[in-house]
């Protein structure tokens, strides 16, 4: 229910007609396809035969996009309806995959299954939700073929690098749990770790009182942990995405974001403020460029470019709790 007021603008997925639903899948279809090619590309390369695993799948995709199209235009007429993913409420927004620089192949395993778990998850959506019978049936077909293709990439991945050179394998289960458990968890650990940078030293520098400033802290992770935990549980149900039950994926992110909060606040029990706050601070340190790694590793962003908005960010939230804190 609260999704509906974070995102006022989207249509609810059940509010779809059958002729907005095809149109929608030709969409998503188009941008799958893209992206896929430019999986292709991006790891000719140093892994040929991956590359042509995603080229193989990219024609799929169009070959999808052509079944879609065909009994749409039997079914509508020649015009689409304007619709895509991003109109739609429960669909993950992805980041494109060409403003990537750091793209490893565990990277792109991890995403080629969430892409196929999404489409599988809407076409069997879709298909509860269409009383035609050729519609229903082609949405029913795609999504068995869809469900296929995350399994084919590894499958063709450990045939293109061979035993001594392929990585270890991860199953359906871990890549679940990363989806639903890891992924909100990193960025509510992110966004409690520097969120509350400002309230604590803030509150330190104004009462040079150890006790009253844990006390800031804990409310100050606590409040952020509760905030992130409703926003992810309300960002979509994972009946479209497959990313899991909100209820998990929005505790791991509240809890994650409240452990980001108390780690520059737990050296707040110390009686001696000095000591306090030096512990506090190597423990920020500590906390923003690990932020930088993960952002890194598991969000492909480019370190350095990780390291100018997490840590310089964070030192001017920082930075500003003291100033306020002093003032």
């Amino acid at each position: 229910m609260l999704s509906r007021f974070l995102a006022p603008t989207k249509r609810e997925f059940g509010s779809l007609s059958e002729r907005e639903i095809l149109s929608l899948a030709v969409a998503a279809e188009e941008e799958d396809g893209r992206i896929y090619s430019e999986f292709a590309s991006r790891l000719a390369e140093a892994y040929p035969g991956s590359a042509a695993l995603f080229e193989g799948m990219a024609a799929e995709e169009d070959e999808h996009r052509r079944r879609l199209l065909d009994l749409y235009v039997e079914r509508f007429g020649p015009r689409l309806v304007p619709i895509r993913r991003e109109h739609v409420r429960g669909f993950l927004a992805r980041k494109p995959i060409w403003l990537m620089k750091n793209l490893s192949l565990e990277n792109v395993r991890q995403q080629v299954w969430e892409m196929e778990e999404g489409a599988y998850h809407f076409y069997t959506e879709a298909a509860k939700q269409t009383t035609d019978a050729g519609i229903r049936k082609l949405l029913g077909d795609l999504a068995a073929e869809e469900r296929k293709h995350a399994a084919a990439a590894d499958k063709i991945d450990a045939t293109a690098l061979g035993a001594d050179g392929r990585e270890t394998e991860k199953g359906e289960q871990h890549r679940q749990f990363v989806l639903t458990y890891v992924q909100p968890g990193l960025a509510g650990l992110m966004d409690g770790s520097v969120s509350t940078l400002a309230p604590v030293f803030a509150a330190a520098f104004a009462t040079g009182d150890t006790w009253q400033t844990f006390l800031v802290g804990l409310a100050a992770a606590v409040g952020a942990g509760i905030s992130m935990g409703f926003t992810e549980a309300a960002s979509d149900d994972g009946k479209l995405t497959g990313r899991g039950s909100p209820v998990k994926r929005g505790f791991s992110a509240g809890i994650m974001t409240a452990l980001g909060g108390l780690g520059h606040a737990l050296p707040y029990l110390i009686t001696d403020f000095f000591t306090a706050t030096a512990v506090a601070i190597v423990v920020v340190l500590i906390e923003l460029w690990a932020i930088a790694f993960i952002q890194n590793r598991y969000m492909q962003t480019p370190f350095w470019r990780a390291v100018m908005q997490v840590v310089l960010g964070g030192s001017l939230v920082f930075a500003a709790g003291i100033l306020i804190g002093n003032a």
